[in-house]
């Protein structure tokens, strides 16, 4: 973070479920383990997001498919020209997943390796990555005690939020900070 000449983000992927995540109600005191069954749903909606840490700007994009080499690969596409515009060496914060070290995308990581690079955390370390924060604040104000029909829903009131954190953000900056 010292270095002027690099700029850190961060990136990792998230999926958001159509069930609630939490729930508040009175329970007996003789009820020791409640149990509160969700609808049957396997439902979700998921999204890469990366975040520079200089300054909170996000950037993300919507995953209609499944998170693998093609789809990270085209996020990478994406994030490369909305993070060089500064001329400073972009280093990425990214977890160990497979799909991240794909062959696929390889050549491409080699080629741009000198303004673009990939920094991979130590296996099982998600709580390293500061974008994880960024999840949980999403979650908080769009999505939880909330009930929603329908994927689009979800997907209409996440992007509400991410697209206020497009520019800089000091909000984001605070809570990603790395200090």
């Amino acid at each position: 973070m010292q270095d002027a000449s690099v700029d850190l983000w961060a990136t990792d992927e998230v999926h958001f479920q159509q069930h609630g995540s939490r729930c508040r109600m009175w329970i007996p005191p003789e009820i020791k383990d409640p149990v509160l069954l969700h609808a049957p749903t396997r439902k979700c909606v998921g999204y890469f997001g990366a975040v520079r840490l200089r300054d909170g700007r996000f950037v993300f994009s919507l995953e209609t498919g499944k998170f693998n080499g093609p789809s990270f690969f085209q996020f990478l596409q994406q994030l490369r020209p909305a993070s060089c515009g500064t001329g400073r060496r972009v280093v990425v914060i990214t977890d160990n997943a497979p799909y991240h070290h794909s062959r696929l995308h390889k050549p491409w990581r080699e080629k741009h390796a000198d303004r673009f690079v990939l920094d991979f955390l130590p296996p099982y370390s998600p709580e390293l990555n500061p974008i994880e924060r960024v999840w949980k604040l999403t979650r908080r104000p769009c999505l939880h005690n909330r009930y929603f029909e329908n994927l689009k829903d979800i997907i209409s009131a996440v992007e509400t939020e991410f697209a206020n954190w497009t520019r800089r953000n000091d909000v984001l900056r605070r809570l990603c900070a790395i200090t």
